[in-house]
């Protein structure tokens, strides 16, 4: 009576280890795949977040030394806290420079109204190769929508009030009793008058 193949049953099994072993491969590799993708795509996100509060901050600053240019003149004051004040310049040029720092480039940058900018940023890196195709030459194109929003409450003084008296100024809470010969060092800072953060 012949004896069976003690090796037989071994024999059959490897190739099916060989195709589990090689779809368990073909997944890490297609994990790491969307790993690099999703890597990438937050940096182009950072890159976009950051060059938009940037341009945000900027006309931050400039509505603030356009309140204190104006500091006489409370009449004036709501309309720059709405974010309309003259000789405003366009801030999307430290956008591109938090892109740069950012190892990205602005692809647009635009005002959302007169208290906002919204950025899309590109990486100038790509998500590199793997075994999806064309991720090669892949970069990532991210959007960011930074506001800046008024924080101070004033009443304007009636008409009786003395020529060189300014409104009390109320900021989150705290109040700011302004004196028109107060060094500018002494006023609020821009910080003080608007919050700047990402849209919702």
């Amino acid at each position: 009576m012949r004896q069976p193949r003690r090796y037989g049953d071994a024999g059959q099994a490897f190739p099916i280890y060989i195709t589990v072993v090689g779809g368990l491969l073909f997944l890490a590799f297609a994990y790491f795949a969307v790993g690099q993708a999703a890597a990438n795509r937050n940096d182009g996100q950072t890159a976009a977040d950051a060059a938009a509060l940037a341009a945000a901050q900027d006309r931050r600053d400039q509505l603030a030394g356009a309140w204190v240019k104006n500091l006489l003149e409370p009449d004036k004051w709501q309309a720059i806290f709405e974010g309309n004040a003259d000789g405003l310049s366009p801030s999307c040029w430290r956008a591109d420079q938090l892109a740069a720092q950012n190892d990205a480039v602005v692809l647009s940058c635009l005002p959302d109204g007169p208290l906002g900018y919204t950025v899309v940023a590109e990486t100038n890196d790509t998500v590199g190769e793997s075994i999806v195709p064309g991720t090669e030459d892949k970069k990532s194109q991210e959007k960011a929508t930074a506001v800046i929003e008024p924080v101070c409450e004033f009443d304007l003084p009636v008409e009786e009030a003395a020529e060189d008296t300014l409104p009390l100024l109320t900021c989150e809470g705290a109040e700011w009793k302004l004196d028109p010969k107060a060094p500018e060092e002494l006023l609020p800072k821009p910080e003080d008058l608007f919050d700047v953060h990402l849209a919702d």
